[in-house]
C-alpha cells in the first residue's frame, strides 16, 4: 500500500463503487472519499467496504459533500447519466457536460492541485470541457480514454494468437468510441509485427481479421450492457491502474485521453494517445511515425470529436 495518500471518487454508482472496492482490495490508497447527491448511497458503498477493512491493509473510506475532496492527491469523475442499451457515447454529451459543470464548479476549489481523471462518457467529450471549464492544467485533466480498449484489444489478440496478452504490444488510439483505430504499425509479439504473425504464421493472409478485430473492440462495451445491463469491473481496473502510475509518479507509457497540441497536426480536442503518467498527471506524449492511412484515421477521429465539441454550450 501507498501510505498517506488520498484518492475522492465522484458518484457512488455501479462505477465509482467499484473503482473504490478495486483500490481498497488492491491496496492502493489508505483514504477514499465517496462523493454522491445520493449521500446514502455513498455511505452505504463505504460501509460495505469498511466492513471488509479485517481482510485489506489499514484504509479509511467514508462519504461526504465536496469540501471531504480536500487533500485529494487524485479525484476521479463518474457523475453522469448512465450509458443505456442501444445507446452511443456520443448520446450522453449535453446532460453529462451540464452536470460537469455544477460538479467542477464545486470540487476545483478544494482540488485545484489534484489530478482528475475523467472516467464518464463520453470520454473524450467531457475530458475536453472538464479542461476548458476548470481552468487546471491541462496535463492534470486525464481522460480514461482508450486505455480500456487497449486492454480488450490485448485480450481478443490473445485468444486470436494464443499467446499471452502479457507478450502482445498493441494499441487502439484516438476517440474512446466509433472512430477510434488500431495503429497495427505500432503492435509486435515479442519484436514480430503481430500483422506479420497472425498472417504468416497462422495463415490468415487475406481474410480481413482487422476489420473483425477493431469491430470486436468497438463493440465490446456495448455487448456487455446487453448481456448484463453496464460495464463496471474492466473499467474500475483500469482507473486503478492509472492511480498507481500517478500515485507512484512512475513515468509508464499509457493510451490516454488528453488535448491535443499539435501532434499529428491537431490540436483543441481531447484524444487518446501514448502518454507518459506520473505525479503531476501527464508528462511526454509519444508520437510515432505513422503511415499515412493510420494517420488520416486519427485526423478523421479527431474532425468527428471536435464536430461535437462546437455544438456544446461551455
Amino acid at each position: 500500500m501507498i501510505k498517506g495518500r488520498k484518492v475522492s471518487i465522484l458518484g457512488a454508482g455501479k462505477v465509482g463503487a467499484t473503482i473504490a472496492y478495486t483500490l481498497a482490495v488492491q491496496q492502493v490508497v489508505s483514504e477514499i472519499a465517496l462523493i454522491d447527491v445520493n449521500k446514502q448511497k455513498a455511505e452505504g458503498e463505504a460501509m460495505d467496504i469498511i466492513q471488509g477493512a479485517r481482510f485489506i491493509a489499514p484504509l479509511k473510506i467514508y462519504s461526504g459533500d465536496y469540501a471531504a475532496t480536500a487533500g485529494s492527491e487524485i479525484v476521479i469523475h463518474t457523475l453522469g447519466l448512465p450509458r443505456q442499451p442501444g445507446m452511443s457515447r456520443l448520446d450522453l454529451v449535453n446532460t453529462n457536460v451540464n452536470i460537469f459543470k455544477e460538479t467542477l464548479k464545486e470540487v476545483v476549489p478544494y482540488t485545484s492541485e489534484s489530478v482528475h481523471i475523467v472516467v464518464s462518457n463520453p470520454v473524450d467529450i467531457l475530458t475536453y470541457a472538464a479542461t476548458k471549464i476548470s481552468g487546471l492544467p491541462a496535463k492534470r485533466i486525464i481522460g480514461s480514454g482508450t486505455l480500456l480498449d487497449t486492454s480488450r484489444l490485448r485480450a481478443i489478440l490473445s485468444e486470436l494468437t494464443r499467446k499471452s496478452y502479457v507478450n502482445i504490444h498493441a494499441y487502439v488510439l484516438a476517440e474512446h468510441g466509433d472512430t477510434s483505430f488500431i495503429p497495427w504499425s505500432m503492435s509486435s509479439l515479442l519484436g514480430v509485427k503481430v500483422t506479420d504473425y497472425v498472417e504468416e504464421t497462422m495463415g490468415l493472409k487475406g481474410q480481413d481479421w482487422k476489420a473483425k478485430v477493431l469491430e470486436d473492440v468497438r463493440m465490446a462495451g456495448a455487448r456487455i450492457i446487453n448481456n448484463k445491463g453496464a460495464t463496471h469491473f474492466a473499467v474500475s481496473m483500469s482507473i486503478c491502474e492509472i492511480c498507481k502510475n500517478v500515485l507512484g509518479d512512475s513515468g509508464t507509457i499509457l493510451p490516454l485521453s488528453n488535448m491535443m497540441t499539435g501532434q499529428y497536426g491537431v490540436d483543441d480536442v481531447c484524444l487518446s494517445l501514448p502518454f507518459s503518467v506520473g505525479a503531476q498527471g501527464l508528462g511526454d506524449c509519444i508520437v510515432a511515425k505513422l503511415p499515412p492511412d493510420e494517420e488520416e484515421s486519427f485526423h478523421k477521429s479527431a474532425e468527428s470529436l471536435k464536430s461535437i465539441c462546437k455544438q456544446i454550450n461551455l
